[in-house]
């Protein structure tokens, strides 16, 4: 999937480039028109990085991890990370947010003096399939939940 992106943003930059000469007709200045070009690819890649992140999700122990790392650049910058742990019995609630390019998943979670503590991860480029998987699974943990209490 990331390959398939960075292939899209080099194709965007040749497409950019020979789109150079249509920009005479709004500048004569070919530095102004390279700013303009350069602005609106570094505004593509930004959009695209930040929506660009790796999700990972475990309930199989006793304790639920759920992961949130970036794709691009993250061998070099690993500062997006996210990653919580807590015990299933703490889940009080989940919702999934779903916009045009983004979907998200905020899951509601107890902490130890009883407050409820709201976590936010990127779903973005998690399959349809495995985030009706996730959705059953926290459906469960929800369910057993209300059971004992």
């Amino acid at each position: 999937m990331i390959i398939s992106v960075y292939f899209i943003l080099i194709v965007l930059a040749i497409f950019f480039a020979t789109v150079f000469s249509a920009f005479k007709d709004l500048t004569s200045n070919p530095l102004l028109t390279f700013v303009i070009i350069a602005l609106s690819f570094a505004f593509l890649f930004f959009v695209v990085h930040s929506i660009s992140k790796y999700f990972e999700y475990d309930s199989d122990g006793l304790k639920v991890v759920v992961s949130n790392k970036g794709l691009l650049l993250s061998d070099h910058f690993n500062y997006r990370e996210h990653t919580i742990e807590f015990e299933k019995e703490n889940l009080t609630g989940y919702k999934f947010v779903n916009f045009i390019i983004y979907k998200g998943l905020i899951l509601y979670i107890k902490d130890r003096r009883g407050h409820t503590k709201k976590e936010r991860f990127n779903v973005t480029l998690v399959s349809k399939k495995k985030r009706k998987y996730i959705r059953q699974s926290l459906s469960k943990m929800i369910k057993l939940n209300r059971k004992q209490h």
